[in-house]
């Protein structure tokens, strides 16, 4: 039979495995727990409901339209659940959400998963302290995006602690790695990206304060265009009363151009974790052992359901 689709048969045989192993009962914590059992542990399903919160929340205030926008969560050092493509963000369901591997391929998730999930790929093997990303088109901020500029800083308190200043990548189409990896030479110093002729990108420690990063530029990015038709310049803060604010963003470990990356990756890195805290620091142990003894065993059942269905043929 040679119209048997290979890759098919295995997303088929890896689903089903993975979804006797979630009913198999065992806690999600334990070395033997399985992608099937993540995906259904207390843990992920209290994520899965975030994301799909923050989505109706990215689509109430316009931020997203048809079936723009897409936000993931790093759940383990090797999955990532993310929203599915094509589907508005009002109406995006737990369902609709797929676990992904690191290297991009849905281990579980009967829906296609966003093709722009590479951008938020990168920026998790990039930057060990992301645990949540969101990417959108909130419109003030796109509007800088499409003009190749960047919001003036030093203005307002609130964005120089949780923002600082933003980068700008170059244009590329979207869901592509040239696309993916515009965002390199920035996401270690930003936790917000412009994207030229696109939109926005941030990542945080969870789903909800990406999503405040969002709603954080934005508004400033309103309030700047805003300001400008006032007729005066904008009034910038003292310097030295920027460093007060750094020094607070420092106590924060929030990412910062302005601050030395070792100093506010490691206490990100400290506030975030799904899993037991063992599990983050040996990722090559026990759950990675039997990792491989799954895709062996997927291999295996999908290369007997091959040779059943040639036989027939």
């Amino acid at each position: 039979m040679s119209g048997v689709n290979h890759r098919l048969i295995e997303r088929v045989v890896r689903q089903a495995l993975a979804r006797c192993l979630a009913d198999s009962g065992r806690p999600v914590n334990e070395p033997s727990a399985f992608p099937g059992e993540l995906f259904v542990s207390p843990e992920v399903r209290g994520i899965k409901e975030e994301i799909v919160r923050v989505g109706k929340k990215l689509w109430a205030r316009e931020y997203v339209d048809g079936n723009g926008g897409n936000i993931s969560c790093r759940v383990s050092p090797h999955y990532v659940v993310c929203t599915p493509t094509l589907c508005s963000k009002a109406d995006i369901r737990e369902e609709d959400l797929s676990l992904v591997t690191l290297d991009n391929h849905r281990v579980i998730g009967e829906r296609e998963h966003t093709s722009e999930i590479r951008l938020h790929l990168e920026i998790y093997k990039a930057v060990p302290a992301a645990r949540a990303v969101v990417h959108c088109h909130p419109p003030h901020a796109t509007a800088y995006a499409i003009t190749g500029q960047v919001p003036p800083g030093e203005i307002v308190p609130e964005v120089e602690v949780f923002v600082g200043p933003v980068a700008l990548a170059p244009y590329e189409t979207p869901g592509t790695t040239a696309f993916a990896e515009t965002i390199l030479p920035y996401v270690r110093r930003h936790n917000t990206m412009l994207l030229a002729n696109h939109g926005i990108v941030c990542w945080a420690d969870t789903v909800t304060h990406a999503e405040w990063y969002v709603e954080v530029v934005e508004t400033y990015c309103r309030t700047i265009l805003l300001a400008s038709m006032l007729g005066k310049p904008l009034k910038k803060i003292p310097k030295k009363k920027v460093a007060e604010l750094l020094k607070i963003k420092q106590t924060l470990g929030l990412a910062d151009a302005r601050l030395p990356v070792q100093k506010e990756a490691a206490k990100f890195q400290a506030q975030t974790s799904v899993e037991a805290p063992e599990e983050m620091s040996a990722p090559q142990g026990s759950r990675a052992v039997d990792e491989e003894k799954f895709d062996a065993l997927v291999a295996g059942i999908t290369e007997q359901v091959i040779g059943f269905l040639n036989q027939r043929s």
